[in-house]
Parts: structure tokens; sequence; C-alpha cells
């Protein structure tokens, strides 16, 4: 008698057949023909290479802006210079700013003095999530139309700069949209068009900063612009006559041909999954090509820091291409794309680079272990945004995965071990912030000061799950957590499978009818099911259909050429469910381009164990 076992494979395959049958007499395109096309295709669009392009100046005081003096009339010596520009409002308000500099620095707004700071002063800046916090706040008093700002800054001649911006906005969704003042030339009189479009401030100097019994005194000594801006007219500078000239301005480099959303070779989470993903497609396709991208993408941002380095510290570029590479703690932009570092050091024992590699991936190591902020007591992985200790379904897959990966790469066994136990613990201390028992979904988020819940968004699901599956892979069956963990999988599938809609697509918000459907949550779903199948998780017979159904829908937004349709845009959290409902969709957003790369990759190898 054949044991329960030895049959299932053969009933299994009975039932599939006339499924896959149906599916491809609508499009004979398998999995991995469909995924390929996608590799190809950003293989054949990705240059790694930076262009050169003159910055152009934010005209909307929403940012940081920055003044430096000291790239325009150079460093080594006391000195003072100023810089005028102007701030337009369409109504009277008041406008906080927040400014940082070094030693002394005087503003005035409208010829009325609003700041003044006098002796010495270093420069601090706190870098957060998605901000640059300054400690210095004033009050401006705008008036409807043209105000005028007039700064004033000097220098022991250490450094010489001045930021400024308004209050940082922490990626909340805000209720009410703020009004930000536009900042530069375009207002000002006898100013030509052709010098507000390159640059929103002109700046004179440098002017005598003597020093007297030890203080240095030309923060307030009157210099001539102070009495009143004169244009054709020489000043008696420090060492020269002077005049008033935009300040030094600096080339950048850029990506070639960014597009209007997702350029594929920025440094975040999505790229780097995209080349996570490209790895696993050489391996199921044995075409080197796709790894060759991962390895391009992997030693282009190496390689680049140095240049991203100068960028942002030296140019004072901080939204320049790739800036987020430096300098920002969050797990977008530090584990989920360090993963195709990681798991090429896994994969190959020598190549060239193995030591950049070893170096920059020893530093993620200890950014997972000590340095990500994680919520008190549950010690999970937590964000700072919108509120301080906001847990977020996206850091599941920002820093399980690497968690998972950093043991399978330690050497030795105690560390692989802490590495495992994070995060399996940190699986199951999401679910119980983020899970909702309700409705067998997770919410996007969760604010420790509130007990609201956010809606069920799909892609935010997709997070989720993909987490849980990856520790599922490697999490022994004898841990004690494993039990535990393949429960609320199971328990999450089959809520999910209830919400798949009739077109084979899941909703971008999964229980609302009103709501679009979506492919970059479809195909993590897509892919978690089958990784389930084909690893016993799942009963095959049931959920196998589904798999399929939902392969079938996504061939439907991919053309020929590799073009992947209905991506809805990345996503901050909101407590307003028309927030996710109304988000725009792009094509070749690579949020949904890596998800469908790793659901063909598991959607074929469920169909070639079957």
């Amino acid at each position: 008698m054949y044991s329960i076992k030895r049959l299932a494979p053969v009933i299994i395959g009975l039932f599939i057949s006339p499924i896959v049958t149906t599916v491809q007499a609508q499009d004979q395109r398998t999995p991995l023909d469909i995924v390929k096309k996608i590799g190809d295709k950003l293989i054949n669009e990705t240059p790694y290479k930076y262009k050169l392009t003159l910055p152009k100046p934010n005209t909307l005081l929403n940012d940081v802006h920055v003044l430096d003096f000291g790239r325009t009339f150079q460093l080594g010596k006391p000195a003072v210079a100023y810089a005028y520009t102007t701030l337009h409002v369409d109504n009277d308000m008041t406008f906080t700013m927040y400014v940082e500099h070094n030693d002394g620095c005087k503003i005035w707004l409208n010829n009325q003095q609003v700041y003044s700071k006098t002796g010495d002063k270093k420069i601090h800046l706190r870098y957060e999530e998605r901000s640059i916090e300054m400690e210095t706040k004033i009050q401006l008093s705008l008036k409807k139309g043209v105000n005028h700002l007039l700064i004033k800054s000097e220098t022991k001649g250490n450094e010489w700069k001045v930021y400024m911006q308004p209050p940082s906005i922490k990626g909340a969704i805000v209720k009410q949209e703020l009004q930000y003042p536009t900042i530069g030339l375009k207002h000002a009189q006898d100013i030509d068009a052709a010098v507000s479009n390159i640059s929103n401030w002109i700046v004179v100097g440098a002017f005598d900063n003597p020093t007297v019994n030890g203080k240095r005194k030309g923060i307030d000594i009157v210099y001539a612009p102070e009495k009143g801006i004169e244009f054709g007219k020489m000043y008696q500078g420090k060492n020269e006559l002077v005049t008033w000239s935009v300040p030094k301005i600096d080339v950048l480099g850029d990506v070639i041909d960014p597009k209007e959303w997702g350029t594929n070779y920025n440094w975040n989470y999505h790229n780097g999954g995209v080349a996570w993903a490209m790895q696993q497609l050489a391996e199921v396709s044995a075409d080197k090509r796709y790894n060759d991208y991962a390895t391009n993408f992997c030693n282009f941002h190496l390689d680049g820091k140095p240049f991203v380095v100068h960028q942002v510290n030296k140019l004072n570029a901080f939204n320049s291409a790739n800036s987020l590479f430096i300098n920002t703690p969050l797990l977008d932009f530090t584990l989920a794309p360090s993963l195709p570092f990681i798991y090429r050091l896994r994969k190959e024992t020598n190549f060239k680079e193995k030591e950049n590699y070893t170096q920059f991936i020893n530093g993620m190591l200890n950014y997972a272990a000590k340095e990500q902020i994680r919520l008190p007591q549950a010690n999970i992985y937590t964000r700072t945004t919108p509120v301080k200790y906001t847990t977020w379904v996206d850091d599941m897959f920002m820093g399980i995965p690497f968690l998972v990966q950093a043991s399978l790469y330690a050497k030795d066994v105690k560390t692989k071990q802490q590495f495992l136990d994070d995060a399996a613990n940190q699986v199951l201390g999401f679910n119980k912030q983020v899970f909702d028992e309700d409705a067998n979904l997770y919410v996007h988020a969760h604010y420790s000061n509130s007990t609201v819940k956010l809606p069920h968004w799909s892609r935010a699901n997709g997070w989720g799950i993909w987490a849980v599956t990856e520790v599922l892979m490697n999490l022994p069956k004898t841990d004690s957590r494993y039990q535990a963990i393949l429960k609320h999988y199971q328990t999450h599938v089959a809520a999910l499978a209830k919400l798949q809609d009739p077109s084979g697509f899941w909703l971008n918000v999964l229980d609302r009818k009103d709501s679009p459907k979506e492919v970059s949550g479809t195909a993590i779903f897509t892919m978690a099911i089958a990784r389930g199948i084909r690893l016993g998780w799942l009963n095959a017979a049931e959920y196998t259909p589904k798999v399929l159904k939902a392969f079938d829908a996504l061939k439907t937004e991919i053309d020929a050429d590799g073009t992947v349709h209905k991506i809805c845009v990345g996503t901050m959290c909101s407590e307003d469910v028309n927030y996710y409902i109304n988000r725009p969709f792009y094509d070749n957003d690579t949020h949904g381009l890596f998800a469908v790369l790793f659901a063909g990759i598991e959607v074929h190898k469920m169909l070639q164990k079957n």
C-alpha cells in the first residue's frame, strides 16, 4: 500500500496539470522566461555610471539650504562675509526656521535683526532617519509678497558655513499641507533671471575680522552691505576691492537618465533587492549575466563611496545621487540594500573585491547588532518616524533577512546562533506589535503611544510574510519557536487567500473592494505561498491553484520586453485609508521589479519540484 506521503506528489501532479495547461493556453511564457526578460531589460538599461550636471537650486524653503562661505572665500584666516536672498509668501505668516553655523552669525529680515550669535562655535548636525536636525530655532514674521533676508557670517578660519531649514516633518503624512516660502533671487530687483536660475543667493566678501584683546570684532563692525544692497559698486574688502557675486557653484555627479521614480541603481533597499534577486536568478537560470548585474551594483556603490562623501560633506549636496549611502540610520539604507553584498560573500570564496566587501559587511553586522534603534523591552527594530518608537512592518523585511544571512555567513557557532535567535525573536516580537489578530493581517505600522489600527496595506503584509519565510527556511524544526512561527505563517496565508481577487491579484488595501489591484504585493504573496508549497508548509492541493492564478494575473501586467506595470509607489504610513487607495502607480518601479523577480523564481522552483 502507498503511504500518503508517497501518493501526495502523484495527486498534486494530477491536480495541477489541467491548471497549467489552461495558463499556458493563455500565455505560453514560463515564470522563468518572464523574469529573465525583466532581468535582461535591467541589464540593458543600467549604466552604473555618473554624469556631470549643474545643480538646480531648490526654490522652496522646505529642506536644508547651505551657504558655504569657505568654498567661496577660502578658509585659514579670520574673515567676514554677507549673503542676500528673498523670501516670498502669498499671505502674512510666522515661519519657524532652524539655523546652524560656525562662530558668529547675524540675520536680518526686512532690515530688522532677528538673530545674533557671537564667539566661537562649532557646527553640530544630527543625522536622523529622514532628516538633519539643528538646535537653534528662530521665528520669521513674513509679510505678504517679497521679504529681504541678509545673513552676516564670520569665521576664525577653521570652518565657514550657515545651514537653514524648516522643522523636519519626519516622513509623516501631514493632514494639513504646510506652507513654505519660496526662496531665491527671482523677486529681487535688478537681478537677471539667468542669475536666479543658478543660485538662490548673492554674496560679498571677504571683509576684515580683526582681533582686539583676544576677541574677534568683525561680526560687530558695520560694513557697507548692512547699510543697503547696491550693485555696480565696489567695497573695500579684506585684501582687495570686492563686489556682489554668486557663491561658488560646483558640478555634481548624478545618475544617468533618472526616472520619475525608481532609477534602478540608486542606493536603497529595493534596488539592493533587485541585485539580490538577480543573484538568485543567475543560480536558477545558469546565466552569469544576472550575477554580473548584482556585482556591478555592489562595486558601483563601494567604489563610489569617496565620491558620495565628497559631494555630501564637501559640496553640501545632501540630496545628491546616492547620498543615503552615508550618514543614514535607517534600515532601508543600511541592512536591506546590503543583502547582495553578504550573499556574495557567502557564495564566493575568493574574488578581487572581497576585502572591501568584508569591511563593508562588518560595519553592517555591527549596525544590525548594536546600532539600529530598537523598541524597549520587545527588543525589535523600530523607528523614530513619524514618532519615536513607531514599529513598521516594512522593517521585518528591512532587517530580518539580513539577520538570517548574517547567521549563515558567520564563521563561529555562537555568532551564528545569536543572529538567528535575533531573527526568530524579532518575527515573534513584530507579530505582537503589528499583526491584527481580528483580521489575521498586518497593519502598516503601530505607534507606541496610540492604539489606532492603520490600514492593511498590501505591500506591508508582503514585507512581513517575506521575512517570516526567510526565518522558517533556516530555523531548525526542533527550535522551540519554529511551530509558533509556522502557525503564524499559515494563519496569515489563509487570511490572504480569502482576500485574493477573482482576477488573481490582491488589492492595494487588502480588505477594501474600492482599492485597485496592485503588482508588488501580489508578487510577494505569490512568492511566499509558492515557497510554502515547495517546502511543505502548506497544503499543495489547496494553494497551488491560487499561486498559478496569481502569477497568471501578474503576466497581464508584464510586457514582452520586460516592462512591469501597476506598481505602487514608495509609501509612508498613515491612518487615512484613502492615502493608500489613492497612491500613484508606476511602471518598472523597483519595489515591484524585485518582488516579481522573486515570484518568478519561486514559482519556477515550485513547478520544478512538482
